[in-house]
């Protein structure tokens, strides 16, 4: 028995054997406890008697070659005895020293071994004494599943019963392991000597102690560790944009409009949908152009999201005053307004919107025909805070909406009428009272005159001035306002033919603010334009479109001479030839030059850039 246990134990029959491209790892001691020739050699105070214990001991000491230690067999009366007095010595020896049953094995071939007893008496100081743990491994080692559904061998966690049954047969079978790689063993050889070797895992003993961070791995752990390495990589590959956090995703889907969002985001995914519905997306709500929008939608909406602050329902044709009522009545907190082409809304909807909604600040209510003095009324008696207002082709607004409006709105600072037949110059004058605040003013269109028009210098914050086609203005109420609105920045005058060279010549010298001069369809000619290069540096925008007095030295002279100049239209202006602006386009290219012919180059350009291609093809 003592020769399986001694340093060359796996010579039990003399016969050769590959050792897999790599030379094994002498060991001491196979066991993980103290072997069972420390006990015979060492002990004295054994129960088997003094005279056995000196012939065991004599027959050891004599041992000179590993062929003789082949040969140390103890005779059946000599191992009964041994286990027989070791049986009542084992409540003494801690259980972890009792190692599994161990079978040494060759490349397929199986050895049938007797399980040796240790009987305590002293304690084996070789190295290979130290019980070392196994980290854990999630994948069977050299155990496979017995017929009672145990583990047949090689497992740690074998039941009471089946270590019974293996210490009484004296022996037990394994099935082969896979050796490891060349590579695997390679490597092994370089590490420390408390490695263990390869083959003293898998494809040895049965035992294996596998150090935290040894080099040397057995082919099951290595195995465990590519099924790890497979399962995290699966499931970097099952990430999906839905692991994002949901403030990410909210952000990703405030970029879509209403339309995008309702249409195609919301249907992709349960969670899309309760994302789409989040109550941030539906503070500002876009529905114009849409329409299957209509009141009962708009019911829903404002009984579902009643923090809405923004709505737009410009020609959804299927609203009326019913839907924007119930819209203003659930949404105190409404504060901008805009329907523009509705022309089926009349006074009730926004009356109800000034009556329920006092906090709004902007309203774009542009040619409803329906709506009328009635409602500008409830705007300014109710609505204070109103900052913006469209009524542009209004058609049914007078001077007594507008100076209720102005009266009951002294925070306004943009005003925009177009074509409003019936506001004249006593709105113009109510305007610039009660509202000292504006900035943005526009009468295009509008049956003012040039005594209504020049109230408008009690504006110092004017910036915006917008007095297209109107007809009897003249150009010293125009030089005034320029001389007295200081920070006037875009003065629009076309369709004015009243408007002349000197005009425009004042306003050059004294616009110190101005950065943009519509004069389309005016009465100018050279001396305009040469006068916008010479006296003004900050004009930036010049359109000086079909003014049929321009030629070719005004738009020289205004290239050559302004500073400032970014933007010069000379759209049907026929005097000027094609030839003199390609010749400006290539020594100003600073400046835009605004013709059909250049136009058309620039359309042409931006359509190829947008991938645009020719059909060549020859179609009849």
């Amino acid at each position: 028995m003592g020769h399986l246990l001694s340093k060359n134990g796996y010579r039990l029959k003399k016969r050769p054997r590959k050792l897999h491209h790599r030379k094994k790892k002498k060991r001491n001691c196979f066991l993980q406890g103290p072997c069972m020739l420390c006990f015979i050699v060492h002990s004295n105070s054994i129960g088997i008697g003094a005279v056995a214990a000196s012939k065991l001991a004599e027959r050891y000491a004599t041992l000179a070659s590993p062929e003789d230690c082949s040969k140390f067999l103890l005779s059946p009366r000599e191992l009964s005895l041994w286990e027989g007095q070791g049986k009542s010595l084992l409540s003494a020896v801690p259980a972890k020293l009792f190692p599994p049953p161990a079978l040494f094995r060759t490349a397929g071939v199986s050895v049938t071994v007797p399980i040796p007893v240790p009987v305590p008496g002293c304690v084996c100081k070789r190295k290979c004494s130290e019980v070392q743990r196994c980290t854990p491994c999630k994948q069977p080692r050299c155990a496979f599943a017995a017929p009672d559904g145990g583990l047949e061998n090689g497992g740690v966690g074998g039941g009471g019963g089946e270590a019974a049954s293996n210490s009484e047969t004296g022996h037990c079978h394994l099935p082969l392991c896979p050796l490891p790689s060349s590579s695997t063993s390679s490597s092994s050889a370089s590490s420390s000597s408390s490695s263990s070797s390869p083959a003293d895992g898998c494809c040895g003993l049965g035992l294996h102690a596998d150090l935290p961070h040894s080099s040397d791995s057995s082919p099951c752990c290595l195995h465990h560790y590519d099924d790890c390495q497979a399962r995290s990589s699966d499931a970097a590959d099952h990430l999906s944009i839905n692991h994002l956090p949901s403030s990410i995703l909210l952000k990703v889907l405030s970029h879509l409009t209403v339309k995008e969002r309702c249409l195609c985001a919301s249907l992709v995914c349960k969670y899309w949908r309760d994302l789409c519905l989040d109550f941030q997306f539906w503070k500002q709500i876009d529905l114009s152009g849409l329409q299957q929008v209509n009141d009962d939608l708009l019911v829903k909406i404002a009984s579902r999201r009643q923090n809405v602050t923004e709505i737009n329902i410009s020609d959804c044709r299927g609203v009326h005053d019913h839907g924007v009522s119930s819209l203003a009545s659930h949404c105190p907190g409404l504060q901008k307004y805009t329907a523009y082409r509705c022309k089926q809304l009349g006074d009730t909807s926004l009356s109800a919107l000034a009556t329920h909604c006092p906090l709004l600040v902007k309203v774009h209510v542009g040619n409803q025909d329906k709506l009328t003095d009635d409602a500008l009324k409830k705007l300014g008696e109710h609505c204070s805070e109103l900052k913006d207002i469209h009524l542009g082709q209004c058609y049914s607004i007078t001077d007594e909406g507008m100076v209720a409006l102005a009266r009951g709105c002294p925070k306004l600072q943009r005003l925009y009428l177009q074509e409003n037949k019936l506001v004249t110059d006593r709105s113009v004058q109510a305007v610039a009272e009660n509202c000292p605040e504006l900035q943005f003013v526009g009468f295009m269109g509008c049956p003012v005159t040039s005594q209504g028009v020049i109230h408008l210098t009690a504006l110092r914050n004017l910036s915006v001035l917008d007095l297209r086609h109107i007809s009897e203005l003249n150009n010293e109420t125009v030089m005034e306002v320029v001389r007295k609105c200081r920070d006037l920045s875009s003065l629009n005058l076309c369709l004015n033919w009243s408007i002349n060279d000197r005009c425009v010549e004042i306003i050059a010298k004294e616009g110190r603010s101005l950065k943009e001069l519509y004069l389309v369809s005016c009465k100018i000619t050279d001396h305009a334009l040469i006068a916008i290069g010479q006296y003004s540096s900050t004009i930036e925008t010049v359109d000086a479109g079909w003014c049929k007095d321009i030629t070719d030295q005004g738009a020289t002279q205004i290239a050559q001479s302004s500073k400032s100049l970014r933007y010069l239209g000379l759209m049907r202006c026929d005097k000027v030839n094609e030839e003199t602006v390609e010749r400006l386009v290539v020594q100003y290219p600073h400046i835009v030059f605004s013709t059909v012919m250049q136009d058309c180059k620039r359309t042409l350009e931006r359509a190829y850039q947008m991938g645009w291609s020719p059909n060549t093809s020859n179609t009849s």
